[in-house]
Order: C-alpha cells, then structure tokens, then sequence
C-alpha cells in the first residue's frame, strides 16, 4: 500500500465516504496519545429539518416550473416582502436559498413588464459569475442575463447596456463605468424595478461606507430617470441585519432572519498544533505553524478521498499550503498533487475562471483559497472546511465552515490556530465561539474622508441639488459640502453645486490606494498578476520572494511611479520579511477619561509607517539570515485611534522598572491587538498600534491602538466602547500562555516591524493589570 510521506494510507474509501467522526480520527491518527491530541474542542451542531411552504400566489407558474421544488418559509416571505415593494434583508445561513428570496420577485417582474430591469451587485466577481450560471439555468425567455464587470470585453458593454434587463455586477462597475455614464443607462435606471445586494454583510468598514454612498448615489440616479427600485439585500447570519442593511442603503429594510432550510450535521473542531522541541535547549519551544499543519490536514483529507476546501488568511499563505499538498499528495500518489490549486484575487480572470470550472466539475478535489470563496459560491459536494487562522468574525468563521455540505449531508470544520493571542485564545475557549451570536456590520457613511469624495462623484455626475444633502446625511452633508466649496472642489450656483474639474474625482473604494501593482516576468514580459498598492511595499519590495500559483520568483524591482514589479522565477531556501517603522500623533480627542493614574482615550491621529528593511529566513528553522535596507517612501495615514497612559509612579509602584517599560508596554500592545477582533468586526490586519514609554503628545507612557483605514473604520470605536473586556480577555490570553518568556501565541506578532523586540511578557500582565484595575466596571 503506498503511503504518504507522513504515513498515511494513499488507498482509501470512495469520495465522500468517511463520515465527519470517522474523518477526524483519521485526521487526528498522527498522534502519539490522546494526552498530546492536537483538537481542543469538538462542537456538534445538530441536523435540522426544513419548513416548506406552497409557492406564492403571485409566483408565475412559469417560473414555478422552473425552479421544479417548494420554496422555504423565509424564502417565500422575503419574496413576498419585496414583491409588496418593502426594502428587504434575508439574513439567514450559508447554504439556505438566499437567492430564491430574490431572484423569485425579480424574475416574476421581468415576465410580468417586458421594460423592467433588475440590478445585482456583488462583492467578488465570483459571486456574480455563479449567480449568472443559476439564472441561465433557468432558461427563461426574455431575461436576457449579463455579467458586466472588470473582465467584460469592451465590444460586449454596449449590447449590455441596451439589451440585458437582468445585469450582474460589482460596487467598483456602478461607480467606475455606470453612474459616470448615466445618460447611456438611461433607460435601464428607468426601469429598474429591484437592486440586489448579495453578501452585504461584506460591505464594512471603510469599504462599507464607500460603497453605501454609491448606493445612494444609484438611487439618486434612478430618481433623475424616474426610476423608484425595491432593494433586496441577502445577508449572512449578522447582528443586527435591518440596522446594518438601512446602514447600507440609506433606506427602511426590513429583516427576514427565521431560517427555515434543512441543514445537515456539522462537527466543527478546535485544533492547536503542537509544540515542537527548541533546537537550542536553552530556548522555549515553538509552536508548528497553522499553515503546515493545515497543508498535512488537507493532505490527509483528499488521500481519504474527501473534497474538501481549506481557508487561508493571506494570498501568500494559500500559495503555500497548495504548494505544501500537491508535493505531499505527489509522494503517495505521483499525479495526484495536480487535482489540488490554489485560488485567490490577482490571478488573470481566465485563470480564475478554470480553476472554478474545475472546481465545480470535480476536475479538483481541493482547493487552498483566500476568502474569495467564502461568500455564496455554490462549491456543491464539498465535504469538509479547514480554517487556517480564525478570520477575524463569527460571521466569517461560520460562512467558511457553511461551504461544506451542501447537499444536505454532514460536514466537517476544523479551526487550526495559528500561533496569536487571538486564535490560542480561542481554541481554550470555546465559549467565545460556539452559542455566541455574530457580529453587527461595522460601517460609517459619514466618515470625512468617504463622504467628501463621494459628494465630488455625485457632483461629476450631475450638479448637486440642496435636497439631494438629505441623502448623503443632511447636515453632515452640508458641512462637507461647505468644506469642499472652500477647498476649490466644487463651485457653488444658484442651481446647486458643481465638480470643478476636467476629469472624474479619483476614488477608491476598497482604500487599496490607487491602481494594482501589476507583477511582469522580466525575460518574457508576462503578466503573472496584480498586488494592491497597499500591500505592494511589503510584498513586492526588491529582493521580495513573490508566490504565483505554487511557483517562486524574486523581486528584481518595484517602481511604483509605473506600478510594475519586474520578478524572475527562483527557488530560493528562504523567505523574506518586510520590517517597517512607524510614528504617531494626536489631532484631537474626541472622547476622555481619567481614572487615577489611567487615562483612556479615543480621537483623531496621524500615522506615518515606513517600509524600512527586510529580513531573509531560512525557510526550515526560520533563522535570521541577514537584514537588507530599502530606499521607500513614507506613507500617512488620518485615522481614528484609541490609546491609554499610565503614570510612572503607577508602573513602578507594580514592579516595572523603567528600563521594562518599553517591553512590557509593547508586548501589552501586540496581545491588545491580537485580542480586538473577538470584539470588533476586523481582524489584526485592519488595525495596527504603537507603544512607547513617554510619548510627546500624552508626556506619559502610552499605548495606541488605531483604524488602519483614512478616517477610521469604527473598529477603534468599538474598542474604547469594550474596553474593559477586551482588555481583560487580553491579560487572560497572556496570563495563561504556557510559555515562559512569550510568544506568538500571546505578545509576539507576525507584523512587528521590530522583529518582535523587545517584548517583556511577565510586566505585560503588570500593566494590564493597572489598567483593569483603574477602568470603571460596566454598569
């Protein structure tokens, strides 16, 4: 019998056999004891039946036969909701029929009025193309179904535009190539009878707010046509789904979130990997990286014959752990590492398209994928989800782990964690995860630096009217409005306000900072892909190891006035590690209190961050090879930060020398930021911090935690709000590490731009204590 490197069996079951108990222990089968299992928890969420109710009596009968089954109870009463012309959100799980609960009232007014149109916006590109090959399915006359997106060739826009009545599209279309030309959409917003928003608990933070105003501008659009749309948002399991989609809209929404679709068994495990004896005896052991345990789980689970999906944070980190399987799957069965990929955004659209094809043929039998998948993609007949690191939201941990079993049989989810205070956290309390509601959707359309620009789009499109304010939030409207004047943007007339300017207001609404950094082989000229200007410098900098569909290649130069990075295929034995440096200071505070020797704030900063260096690391022990300087520009950043000081007397008066202020304070913010999502809808890449024993704005010892996005998110906001919780679950977190000296499991950080030095995690837990100690206890 052959056996993988790892000593597992190559001969196993047909597809699908293993049931999810079975798998787990076959999963679990490397270890030595049940003292050393790896899973720390095993939650079992029961099978449930559906509720079916007869078809609407408005559903026509031919798309009755279409559909060929009896809709659910929440998908007939959102139907008939927006059918009645209410502003609906059905917020129910994954795999529950979202798309019936719109599709049905679209599709039956497309076949009632030949002249209607319906519009679609979804998050990803993905999301759309499968919701376009559902409706083509249905075969029905006249609907004349469209994707019009980034990829659509330009010779195909024009008969969209003038003949497709139902169009697929993205936020980035409706603002880059569909307002800006509303006088060719004419007729379409004239008739538009419903605007879906799939997904929309996607749209948060900053990219939320954005796209909130393209909505309002959509509807400002239609009006000028005398179109009057019904919006239908579907939505994940969230807090609060009607706040957040009238949030979104701007508009009374209506909230279906009683599930009634059956959904099979899930078993959902918590799993740590091991500890790993320290090569120097006199250091503390380490902890085997989320990302090789994960490749061997997802080796493990297609050699036992089960399709399975694994989640990986990071675009680099999916690259890895496909490239990890294949290799592993390659050694028991050689050809059998070709039906694993990896998939995530910046592959070229026919990339993209063919490994979805192959996905959905069974050509694959797994797959390594940012969350790109995550949302709504019909991945039919996946078995079991590994998540490489919590993801930053209960909503997001249970829409991944939802991509399994679709067809109504039990499914398997495992969380490995990845070695951070958070995910360590997590997988010992599992509390925090399991019988918890999810979150609310974060987002704030009156941020300055969201409403000012958008306010220009509207302008660019058509001269702002006085009772157009009200739309975009009257007073605070007005107020940016006054400010945009002032600054030359736009002038003012009797009639109304107008863009100034020859060409469009350049806005970005995902805040990746302009155009993508496109990645060119240098001897052939091949576009391999694209990066996003904000991550361009940390993996794109010159001498950068670049990851592409499991092959390596090395950075020979970045210019970003030409966004190009010039890259040659290598294959190099270690990584690379981009180290930055980075100041703070305070505008303004908005909020302040004072408690003895603590103070908490939360206000108004500037950031400035800068790609310093990197470092290379031998890719087997991770040791330090050499440290390399870089030549890049600094970047700002206005932002919402909330932050706190202690006194010295404080500190000293609980044993913290003053010589181990600057690692306890920094271990204290690594932990504190690692914690925040467990609060807030973010995870630790959206927020960053800085420590520092005696900052100049606050002339005391001071820790900042602040937005990573222009204007703030609500994420900082969210943490002044729950401070005293989620500083304690921090102290808890570091408190209860088995490690002496710390770790990444609690104070250290995969993003430190100070190589994680110094860090004193014993005088962590003395400030924090100081803190908990002095902030007032909720009511």
């Amino acid at each position: 019998m052959t056996t993988t490197a790892r000593g597992v069996p190559a001969a196993r079951q047909p597809l699908g056999a293993l049931g999810p108990a079975e798998l787990l222990h076959r999963l679990r089968a490397g270890r030595t004891s049940a003292d050393e299992s790896p899973i720390t928890h095993v939650e079992r969420v029961e099978a449930r039946s559906g509720r079916p109710v007869s078809w609407p009596e408005w559903a026509p009968p031919e798309l009755r036969e279409a559909y060929g089954f009896q809709p659910w109870e929440h998908q007939a009463a959102a139907a008939t909701l927006a059918h009645e012309g209410s502003n609906v959100v059905i917020a129910t799980g994954t795999a529950s029929g979202k798309s019936l609960a719109y599709q049905l009232p679209a599709l039956s007014r497309l076949l009632a009025d030949p002249r209607a149109t319906v519009l679609y916006i979804s998050p990803t590109k993905a999301l759309a193309a499968d919701q376009l090959r559902s409706l083509q399915r249905l075969g029905l006359d006249g609907v004349r179904p469209a994707a019009y997106d980034g990829d659509t060739p330009r010779e195909e826009r024009e008969w969209i535009r003038q003949h497709s009545r139902f169009v697929l599209t993205n936020p980035d279309m409706v603002h880059h190539g569909m307002l800006p030309s509303h006088q060719k959409w004419a007729v379409f917003l004239r008739h538009l009878a419903y605007v879906v928003i799939d997904e929309c608990h996607a749209y948060r933070g900053v990219f939320g707010s954005h796209v909130a105003h393209v909505l309002r501008r959509l509807r400002r659009m239609a009006a000028r046509y005398n179109g009057a749309p019904t919006f239908v948002l579907a939505s994940a399991t969230s807090g609060d789904p009607a706040g957040a989609a009238s949030r979104l809209t701007g508009l009374p929404v209506t909230a279906v979130t009683d599930d009634a679709s059956p959904r099979g068994a899930v078993t959902f495990a918590l799993w740590e990997p091991p500890l790993l004896p320290a090569e120097d005896p006199e250091l503390p052991p380490t902890r085997r990286s989320a990302l090789s345990e994960t490749a061997d789980l997802l080796t493990d689970a297609v050699v036992a014959g089960t399709r399975t999906l694994a989640f990986v944070r990071s675009r680099r980190g999916a690259e890895v752990v496909a490239s990890m399987t294949r290799h592993q799957l390659d050694e028991a069965v050689p050809g059998l590492g070709s039906r694993v990929a990896a998939y995530r955004a910046g592959y070229l659209k026919e990339d993209r398209r063919a490994i979805e094809r192959a996905l959905l043929t069974g050509d694959l039998l797994a797959l390594a994928s940012t969350n790109a998948l995550e949302l709504g993609v019909d991945l039919a007949g996946l078995d079991a989800v590994l998540i490489c690191g919590y993801p930053g939201t209960r909503a997001s941990l249970w829409q991944q782990a939802g991509r399994a079993g679709r067809a109504g049989g039990e499914a398997l989810a495992v969380l490995v964690a990845r070695d951070d205070p958070l995910d360590t956290y997590l997988v010992h309390h599992p509390e925090a995860l399991f019988g918890r509601g999810v979150e609310a959707t974060v987002l704030d359309p009156a941020n300055p630096y969201v409403l000012g620009p958008q306010l220009c789009c509207a302008a660019a499109e058509a001269p702002l009217r006085p009772a157009d304010l009200e739309l975009f939030g009257g007073a605070t409207a007005q107020a940016a409005v006054d400010a945009l004047v002032a600054s030359g943007a736009l002038r003012k007339r009797p009639t109304g306000w107008y863009w100034t300017h020859q060409g469009r207001p350049d806005v970005d609404l995902r805040g990746t900072g302009g155009a993508p950094v496109a990645v060119v082989e240098s001897a052939t000229g091949r576009l391999l892909g694209t990066v996003d200007p904000g991550s361009s410098h940390v993996m794109l900098h010159t001498g950068a190891v670049y990851l592409h569909q499991g092959a390596t290649y090395l950075v020979d130069d970045l210019d970003l006035e030409d966004a190009v990075a010039l890259v040659h295929a290598a294959d190099p034995d270690w990584s690379t590690h981009a180290r930055d440096v980075t100041d703070i200071s305070v505008v303004a505070v908005r909020e302040r209190l004072d408690t003895g020797p603590v103070s908490l704030f939360l206000g108004d900063v500037d950031v400035t961050s800068q790609v310093v260096s990197y470092q290379r690391r031998r890719l087997r022990t991770g040791e330090v090879i050499d440290t390399h300087q870089l030549d890049l520009p600094a970047r700002q950043l206005r932002t919402v930060a909330v932050w706190w000081t202690i006194s010295p007397g404080a500190l000293l008066a609980a044993g913290v020398e003053p010589a181990d202020v600057p690692g306890a304070l920094h271990a204290a913010e690594h932990a504190a930021i690692g914690l925040l999502p467990l609060m807030a809808t973010c995870d630790r890449w959206d927020i960053g911090g800085l420590s520092t024993a005696d900052h100049q704005d606050t002339d005391s010892p001071t820790i900042f935690v602040y937005d990573g996005h222009p204007g703030g998110a609500g994420f900082a906001e969210r943490a002044h709000a729950t401070a005293r919780a989620w500083l304690g679950a921090t102290r808890e977190a570091i408190a209860t590490c088995v490690c002496e000296t710390g770790c990444p499991s609690c104070v250290q950080s995969p993003k430190c731009g100070n190589g994680n030095n110094p860090l004193d995690k014993a005088k962590a837990i003395h400030v924090l204590d100081i803190v908990l100690a002095h902030l007032p206890r909720p009511a």
